[in-house]
């Protein structure tokens, strides 16, 4: 009202308004609904009914109608209890552990300074592990190369907007590779201070300098911990008044003093707690090592635990086939409810399949092992459960491929879905009635006819890709982009998992397939539309908007291969979306290379005749290895000496992977393209 005078002028001509403002004023800062802490829960010596008032939510949880603020007025002890679904994970993984090789594993046992665990930090290979999967954080772990638990800790609690903004992480990178000298004002603080290379990280060091140097009690300085995370100027005024005090004391200097407590003030408003920070760190320390030594076990318990999600199993499924893993179909005749190892890759489960609920998955696993493994489509319906397989159980078991291992191809079990289920009903009501068979067997140990395959040619590749990623959520025998790999690796700018932090309106080249093309009207009544772009690492949301619309309408396919050329579109606290500018089929889709490129080679500098003999053993190598139509002129170069132009009779092709192989041979910008 105060910034917009005119809505009480209108207020004034018109009462319906002015009724709305009055019923708004009084609803002003009243509670809008009841919220529920997430992990909150209070201990009380006697029932809580007797202190606080509680009410009862739609769930029938109990809660009480005070905040936590009152609560602690109260003296009533509020602790939060965190669930986390990587205590689920590690449980699973060490389950498969023993079950697979035998090998009882205590997270508790494990040796903390495994050097192959802390080379998955080092190298940054992350994905799965506990708090530090971010790309952020990839970036810091390369940076910092953590060699210890208590690196761990300090960077699960440096990773936080405070911390990252004011610059501690460089100091604390700078200090572990002694690029910065880290001093102490005082010899009290290097025994504080010396894990963390001189930055306040923890508020348990708070706590410790003011006990060090000012003399509070544990219990005093841990009053000043909270103080100092609630910033009240008043409590501040009086803590300062205090420490300085203190410290005048225990004889410190008066200046030095005010700077630490400057310090302390401005550290603990972000200040992370070393408990917490330890409980983090060791159950990311325990992932990576179950990845780096377990990895078919844990990235199936992995997988098993973001079945629901279907943009995290894309990643990790990504994730596996980079690390050399296959991720194999659901198959009746192997897979168990969740994801488990199956030899040297991982299989799928049966609940992954859409429809496959954990009753079909059980009665499939439970006639397999009583029965042995399934020969045929007639003898599975005739040994599961027809009240839990239905027709679409059916089909989408044969969608995925999970009964390719029965014989026939999709196709053809598509086509005797009917008359197997009709089988199958027929040996269950025999089987229920105590019939007998033809020569007095019983009707649960039948005599399995032959039933001849129908005559029908398989489903095509994108055909099966296609069903597979319906009731799957995902491509799992192949990907539409497989067969435009090389145009992927070098029409690409950007992949879905890499847009987050991009700047308003940069432009990138996405590699991916159409999906969930929705068309709609803008207020206009112009059409624009909305769609999922989708890759190998995941998918963002794109939208192509009423101005380029009708240009690209036609390019517009479900699961089509295209290049989107488009801007990034930042969400606040939510994945960035692409603003689509152009839409190119990928198999019209060119990449020019030139015709024409120079290579500078430097002789001479601080290198030895072996080692000049090796680079040209090298790109000899590579040029063989990288065969197309572009020509070579390699200059040849000492500083300050000569420079000798010499034209390569074998032409190459000059992709990404070639200039990155020259750089690492020759050295950053040791490529020149001469002629497009």
């Amino acid at each position: 009202m105060e910034q917009e005078p005119a809505i009480e002028e209108a207020a004034r001509k018109d009462p319906r308004l002015k009724e709305v403002l009055e019923v708004a004023n009084k609803l002003e800062g009243m509670a809008r609904n009841a919220s529920m802490h997430a992990a909150g829960v209070v201990i009380s010596p006697v029932p809580l009914k007797e202190l606080v008032p509680l009410y009862k939510t739609s769930k029938d949880e109990i809660v009480t109608q005070y905040d936590m603020v009152g609560l602690e007025k109260l003296s009533l002890l509020k602790m939060d209890f965190l669930g986390l679904t990587t205590l689920d994970i590690i449980q699973d993984a060490l389950g498969l552990i023993d079950q697979n090789h035998g090998v009882k594993l205590k997270v508790e046992d494990l040796p903390l300074d495994d050097a192959a665990t802390y080379q998955m930090f080092c190298k940054a290979y992350t994905s799965g592990i506990f708090q530090f999967e971010s790309r952020g954080m990839r970036d810091i772990l390369r940076k910092y190369q953590p060699s210890r638990m208590d690196d761990l800790c300090a960077l699960n609690a440096l990773y936080r907007p405070g911390p990252i903004q004011g610059g501690m992480i460089d100091d604390f990178i700078d200090g572990k590779h002694g690029r910065k000298q880290v001093s102490y004002d005082f010899p009290e603080l290097k025994e504080i201070l010396e894990e963390t290379y001189g930055v306040i990280v923890y508020q348990e060091q708070v706590m410790k300098i003011s006990n060090r140097l000012a003399g509070y009690s544990l219990g005093d300085a841990d009053i000043l911990r909270r103080a100092m995370g609630k910033k009240k100027a008043e409590e501040m005024a009086a803590q300062r008044a205090r420490f300085l005090e203190g410290a005048k004391k225990k004889g410190f200097a008066q200046k030095k003093i005010e700077k630490i407590f400057d310090l302390m003030e401005k550290f603990a408003g972000y200040g992370f707690p070393k408990a917490h920070s330890a409980a983090y760190g060791f159950l990311a320390y325990v992932t990576a090592y179950l990845k780096a030594h377990y990895p078919l076990e844990f990235l199936s318990a992995l997988l098993t635990s973001e079945m629901g999600s279907t943009d995290k199993v894309v990643k990790y499924i990504n994730e596996c086939r980079e690390m050399g893993i296959a991720v194999l179909p659901p198959d009746v005749n192997s897979s168990s409810r969740d994801f488990t190892p199956d030899g040297k890759g991982i299989r799928m489960g049966l609940c992954a399949i859409r429809a496959v609920g954990a009753n079909a998955a059980d009665s499939i696993i439970e006639a397999r092992k009583t029965g042995g493994a399934f020969q045929s489509m007639f003898d599975f319906s005739e040994r599961v459960d027809p009240s839990s397989v239905n027709r679409r159980v059916l089909e989408n078991l044969i969608k995925c491929g999970a009964m390719s291992s029965l014989g026939g191809n999709r196709a053809q079990l598509t086509a005797m879905i009917d008359a197997a289920m009709e089988s199958g009903q027929r040996a269950w009501k025999d089987r229920a009635s105590g019939q007998t068979g033809l020569f007095g067997m019983v009707a649960d140990e039948p005599a399995h006819e032959e039933h001849p395959l129908p005559a029908l040619p398989d489903w095509t590749p994108q055909q099966n890709l296609s069903s597979e990623k319906e009731v799957l959520g995902v491509y799992v025998t192949g990907h539409p982009l497989d067969e435009h790999s090389a145009k992927v690796a070098e029409l690409s700018t950007h992949y879905t998992e890499t847009l987050e932090g991009l700047e308003r309106g940069a432009d990138v080249s996405i590699c991916g397939i159409l999906i969930g093309i929705q068309r709609k009207r803008n207020k206009d009544g112009k059409l624009w539309a909305a769609m999922q772009l989708e890759d190998r690492t995941g998918s963002v949301e794109a939208m192509v908007f009423s101005t380029q619309y009708d240009r690209l309408l036609t390019a517009l396919v479900e699961d089509k291969a295209v290049l989107v050329r488009g801007l990034v579109l930042p969400e606040e606290n939510a994945p960035p979306k692409i603003s689509v500018q152009d839409i190119i089929p990928l198999e019209l889709a060119r990449v020019n290379l030139p015709s024409l490129i120079s290579i500078r080679v430097a002789v001479g500098v601080n290198g030895t005749k072996d080692q000049a003999m090796d680079k040209a053993e090298a790109l000899d190598q590579l040029f063989a290895k990288k065969c197309g139509d572009t020509e070579v002129r390699l200059r040849l170069e000492k500083p300050r000496d000569f420079s000798v132009i010499l034209d390569v009779t074998r032409k190459v092709r000059p992709d990404k992977e070639f200039w990155a192989e020259v750089e690492r041979i020759c050295g950053p910008e040791s490529v020149e393209v001469l002629a497009s």
